[in-house]
Parts: C-alpha cells; structure tokens; sequence
C-alpha cells in the first residue's frame, strides 16, 4: 500500500505485545488526573478521581508549590522537597493532611535509620522475654510485628499523607533501599511470609536539607520541588498568618532589618523564616516600637545562631555602619 510503514522487525519476532486491560486503565486515570490540575474544583472521592489541594488557611503557599503538590498527587509519586531550613518543607506535610482531609503518618529519619525500620520491625527481645516468663503465647510470632510508618501507610484501609523528614539524614544507600517499595507500593514480612499490599497509595512527601546528594534512580521516581525563599510580598502573607494583629509599621521594619540580614555575604547562616516568626514574637512580648527598631536590631540570638555572624554584625557597628531605613538602600530587587 502507497505510503504505508514497512514492517522491518528481524524475521520471526512477534510484534509488541499489548498492554494490559489495567495498565491502560491506569495510564487513562493519570491523564485524567493531569488534567484536572486545571481544575480548581476538582476533589478526590471515595473511587480515586482526582484531588486537587490548594492550601490551607494556616499555610500559605505560592502556585509553584500548589502545582508540584497536586501533580505528586496525580502521578501518585512521591513529593522530593527540598530547600534552606525553616522554609516549611516538614510543616508542608500536616497542611496537605488538612487540607485533602487524610490522616497523616511521619517518619522522621536520623542518621541511624535504616530502610527496613520504615516497613516493620520484629521484636525479637519481647519474645525472648515473653517465653522466659511465660507472659504470652510465643509461637505467634505476629504479636511480635510492629509496623513501622510507611508500612502503616500500605496497611491503612484509606488513602494517608505520610511525610519521610529530611532523607538526606541517613546513610547513603537508604535512598535506594526504598526504591521498589516506593514504586510497587508493596513488601514482604520474612518471619511470616506475609505480603503487605498498599489498598490505596499514599500521598508521600519527602524532604531533605541537601546534606547529601540523593541517588538517581531515586530522584527518577520522584517529583521533585525546591522551595523558593519567599519574597517581602509573600512573607508579610506569612507573618500575616502568625501575627494577624502585627502594626503595618512595625512590620515593615522588621522585613526591612530582617532581609538586610539576609544580603549580608559575610553570614555563614542566613536568618529563616520561621526564626522570623519567632522574633517577631519576642518583639511583641517586649513592646519594641518601630522608632527603636530603625536604630537598633535587638533580641539577635532569635536570628542569628553562628557566632561568626553576630561577630560580622558586630564589626559592621564598629565601623560607623549604620541599619537601612528604607527598603531601596537594598537593592532593585526590593524596592517597595
């Protein structure tokens, strides 16, 4: 036939075989969850349709992040968020659980933690015990599993948020320890030989502090999402959150002095948002008026924990350096 495609598959090779009925049904499901990304009304319900969060009147978060959550949510992979501490990355996790009206499961990893410990974890020291006494029936060795968070998050009959803190902690074979668990949603229990299978799959946020480079394979079956510092604008959203009753004035102030600290190049560590948070807090409590926050930066301990950066502001005093007054001494970037 004129114009069609010559068949050149080696001689004797079948062609591809088909996907299967539920791979199709699978891959149609994603599509219709991409899709109604678009779609600020679209909700999930008790069949698995699509559920899109949009934040939560505690948390406030940029479009970016709205958008790297809901397409998390409908890849159903997990959610790699990264960026400077005290962005709010762990904090994420609880507002995402409110919002979609999940119950959330944390894992908070240490630099001991092991894969394993996530899944389950056999109490050998409780049977040991319980058959020298005699406090239990010792030859159910299910008695002895103890789940740990993400085999919880397989186990519970309804979709959970479940938060893996700061991955990096570990040792660096963790990452790749989780791989087919986080891929086929599924694991083996070897004392029983019982296999537990995710009835529905989590909603999985992972977070990490960039101590140590992740793998690729890993990163491949992720989402990923670094959280950007938020501008003056989005900040005073956030403080707006935490101190709904702040006096314009001051706050103007303290966003002044606070992203000032932040230009300084000689810092080792840059002030966060939620040590902001806090010294705005202590302002607050000692009655601090914007007249005494143009000439002075008290309470430093709430925003600079290096002492080679307080000893930097320190030497900026000493060498007649005087605190700006208004928002262009720092720059274009911040001009109000």
């Amino acid at each position: 036939m004129r114009g069609a495609i010559p068949d050149r598959r080696p001689a004797g090779q079948a062609p591809a075989r088909v996907a299967s009925a539920a791979a199709r049904r699978r891959a149609r499901a994603v599509l219709q969850r991409l899709r109604a990304i678009a779609n600020p009304g679209a909700r999930m319900s008790a069949n698995g349709e699509f559920v899109r969060f949009a934040g939560t009147p505690g948390y406030i978060v940029s479009q970016p992040l709205v958008d790297a959550v809901n397409c998390a949510i409908a890849l159903e992979r997990p959610l790699l968020l990264k960026g400077e501490p005290g962005t709010g990355k762990t904090v994420l996790a609880r507002h995402v659980a409110d919002g979609l009206g999940m119950r959330m499961l944390s894992w908070h990893i240490k630099s001991t933690t092991k894969g394993a410990d996530g899944l389950y974890v056999y109490d050998t020291v409780q049977r040991l015990n319980d058959s020298r006494f005699g406090s239990g029936d010792v030859s159910d060795i299910r008695r002895y599993i103890k789940l740990g968070p993400l085999g919880q998050a397989f186990a519970s009959p309804e979709r959970v948020v479940l938060l893996i803190d700061e991955v990096d902690k570990a040792d660096l074979e963790f990452p790749n320890d989780l791989l087919r668990e986080l891929d086929e949603m599924r694991f083996s229990i070897v004392e029983t030989a019982e296999e537990v299978v995710a009835r529905e799959r989590p909603v999985v946020l992972i977070t990490s502090n960039n101590e140590k480079e992740l793998p690729d394979a890993f990163l491949r079956r992720c989402v990923f999402h670094f959280i950007e510092f938020p501008d003056p604008a989005l900040m005073r959203r956030i403080v707006a959150v935490h101190h709904p009753h702040l006096d314009a004035t001051l706050l103007d102030q303290v966003l002044l002095k606070f992203y000032w600290l932040r230009e300084q190049s000689e810092f080792r560590k840059k002030p966060s948002t939620s040590e902001l948070v806090d010294w705005i807090g202590v302002l607050l409590r000692a009655g601090v008026t914007p007249e005494k926050l143009e000439a002075h930066i008290p309470f430093l301990g709430a925003l600079l924990k290096k002492e080679q950066d307080v000893d930097a502001l320190g030497r900026y005093d000493q060498r007649g350096g005087r605190l700006p007054q208004r928002w262009a001494e720092l720059g274009p970037r911040y001009s109000q």
